[in-house]
């Protein structure tokens, strides 16, 4: 099992930037790429960003290409989300997520096919 905890997160106006962090423990190894998700009230969770621990590829969502950047530290086994240009849209709780095996595309956006989850961290944009 992976242990997965989030922080980062606050209230931050319009325009603002934020790095949210997820640090892993426990079984790592077990790890293949880690994911970022966000749920807005009354929304579904919804992908946002994915990495690979060896290669570093990334996959990113449509709605946050350009804004939103994904990296990780193997040394730390920690993974941060880089947003900038915060939008109240962006308004959610975030998590992080890690999944044991390969994805590509859209099969990374499957919310079941991650194995560990984070307690999540509340980020809030204000217009």
């Amino acid at each position: 099992q992976v242990q997965l905890v989030e922080s980062g997160g606050g209230l931050v106006q319009a325009g603002g930037s934020l790095r949210l962090s997820c640090a892993a423990s426990g079984r790592t190894s077990s790890s293949y790429a880690m994911g970022w998700f966000r749920q807005a009230p009354g929304k579904e969770r919804e992908f946002v960003a994915l990495i690979t621990w060896s290669s570093g590829r990334t996959n990113y969502a449509d709605s946050v290409k350009g804004r939103f950047t994904i990296s990780r530290d193997n040394y730390r086994n920690t993974v941060y989300l880089q947003i900038h240009s915060l939008i109240p849209e962006d308004t959610a709780v975030y998590y992080c997520a890690s999944r044991p095996n390969v994805c590509s595309g859209y099969g990374c956006y499957d919310v079941g096919s991650y194995g560990s989850w984070g307690q999540g961290t509340q980020v809030t944009v204000s217009s």
